[in-house]
């Protein structure tokens, strides 16, 4: 089955789903967006069953297709795009349509119209979109701001002390997809985790693991994340034993809580300023 820009192999049948969407990109700060996708489609053993068309929702020229070439043989050749899936959760609870995919770069209005119509199709009511941005937060924070389609599911995210966002600038694809979503009558809400700025290369396994605990209270489905809070144990010695080692990395954990006090400023545009300090992982931490 073909529609614009979607390529459905089979429709799942599926109990009264929810529909997670997370994307890599502007708003995918420490790969927590696109990190918990993965962790879910890999948790539940998620199979796909439909297709971006790449021509249709991305420019090559910004998000260029990966090759593998070994030898003079080209191995492998993979276009920017993503996948739907479907995950079957316990009898009790609600299955799960899950959408892993680069942000488009093209017809915006287009991606949410055929991802709406997806979702119909499927009797999906409720779509949950994931994001990350940079903030004034320390690795050991766990902060997670929300946007809701109504009054009651904004009391309801405020109930697991999920923040209110109030911005004005850019915006990432999920505001197309809750506007719209919103105005069809669909249930819309935006999970936004606070990374902290410092930190880049690597995947903060415990903001991801305290987002699929407040994903599964929503959505109401079990997700175990005890291998999320085992990477991050591990993740989070390293991170201190590089801290305690470098005085300047101290001065900057201290100045941060001293922000905080003030109260915190969201990095929602994802930019970094050239005197902040910043941490490549992949620099410093042993290979796992």
């Amino acid at each position: 089955m073909k529609e614009t820009g979607i390529h459905i192999k089979e429709l799942p049948q599926l109990k009264n789903p929810l529909l997670i969407a997370g994307f890599e990109g502007w708003g995918n700060a420490l790969n927590v967006s696109h990190g918990m996708v993965e962790y879910l489609i890999g948790h539940f053993k998620a199979q796909s069953f439909a297709d971006l068309d790449a021509d249709e929702f991305y420019r090559y020229d910004e998000n260029r297709p990966r090759v593998n070439i070994e030898d003079g043989l080209l191995k492998s050749y993979r276009s920017p795009g993503g996948a739907f899936y479907s995950a079957v959760t316990d009898q009790n609870q609600r299955d799960i349509v899950i959408l892993s995919a680069d942000e488009p770069s093209l017809c915006w209005s287009l991606f949410v119209e055929q991802l709406l119509s997806l979702c119909r199709k499927l009797k999906v009511d409720t779509v949950m979109t994931l994001g990350s941005m940079y903030d004034n937060v320390l690795h050991t924070d766990r902060t997670v701001s929300g946007v809701a389609s109504t009054g009651e599911m904004l009391a309801q995210l405020q109930e697991y002390n999920i923040n209110t966002i109030s911005y004005q600038g850019p915006s990432a694809i999920h505001s197309i997809i809750q506007s719209e979503g919103t105005n069809q009558g669909f249930n819309c809400l935006s999970l936004w985790c606070h990374c902290p700025y410092y930190l880049q290369g690597t995947t903060h396994f415990g903001i991801l693991s305290h987002l699929g605990e407040l994903m599964a209270q929503l959505g109401n489905f079990d997700l175990d994340t005890e291998h999320l809070d085992k990477n991050w144990l591990d993740l989070r010695e390293q991170i201190n034993k590089l801290i305690e080692g470098n005085h300047e990395l101290q001065n900057l954990i201290a100045s941060i809580r001293k922000e905080k006090a003030k109260g915190s400023t969201a990095r929602l545009d994802g930019n970094i300023a050239e005197n902040e300090k910043i941490i490549n992982l992949q620099d410093f931490l042993d290979p796992k």
